[in-house]
């Protein structure tokens, strides 16, 4: 029996999966914010690709054993930016936004390399194992995608709901944070009660996939191999 949410034999790609993926999330809140006049994330370092940078260990732990986590948070001072409301919400939204890209630019790689020829002599195991790859790599960062819009604090959807609340409402859901933190991880935990509300969300997560590969299929045609992918991996 494992202990870990993933098959055992499978966590080095998926740690490398996910430190990737959290890197570019995080780096993304902190780029952004940068551009938009708050220096803050770039003088603690953040505005970099660097998984060291962006790590929680204990977030990591999180994913590895219940399947979610998080990298450490980056400091946004919303006071710096000229319009603090609307730029708050595109440096917020900008990291679950790089995830969703992130996936689609891999397909779309991946599709540019088959036209180029790369795997017109791969083997069937290269392939099977690119397909599980493609599996985690997509998997994985449209869940970040979606996860982070769950609003709920601290999560990202919960920081883009707080710039439309009033002080009031905000001050009393902070005043609730550790009741709410306590029953999001009963959630999490309780598989029937994680089925019935994130487990709904990350279904979301096939259709969603499939609307990548479509968009890619009138260009690339017979060379859209990530439909072939999909089709090995019956997504």
């Amino acid at each position: 029996m494992s202990f870990f949410w993933f098959p055992i034999e499978h966590l080095p790609i998926i740690i490398i999966i996910m430190l990737l993926s959290f890197s570019v999330h995080e780096f993304a809140h902190a780029w952004t914010a940068y551009k938009f006049g708050d220096d803050t994330a770039y003088k603690e370092g953040r505005v970099t690709l660097n998984p060291l940078a962006h790590l929680d260990w204990m977030g990591m732990l999180f994913l590895l054993l219940a399947g979610f986590g998080w990298a450490k948070p980056v400091p946004v001072r919303r006071s710096r930016f000229k319009n603090p409301r609307l730029m708050s919400i595109f440096v917020t939204a900008a990291g679950p936004i790089s995830n969703l890209i992130l996936g689609f630019v891999f397909l779309l790689f991946l599709d540019l390399l088959n036209v180029f020829g790369v795997f017109n002599h791969a083997s069937s195991d290269f392939i099977i194992n690119l397909a599980y790859f493609t599996h985690y790599w997509m998997a994985i960062n449209i869940a970040l995608f979606l996860f982070n819009l769950i609003p709920i604090p601290p999560l990202d959807g919960y920081r883009i709901l707080e710039e439309f609340l009033s002080v009031r409402t905000r001050m009393k859901i902070q005043e609730m944070g550790q009741w709410i933190t306590f029953a999001f991880l009963l959630i999490i935990f309780i598989p029937p009660l994680r089925d019935a509300t994130i487990g709904q969300l990350m279904s979301l997560r096939s259709p969603i996939m499939s609307g990548m590969v479509e968009i890619l299929d009138p260009i690339f045609g017979e060379n859209n191999i990530a439909k072939l992918i999909f089709q090995i991996l019956r997504w």
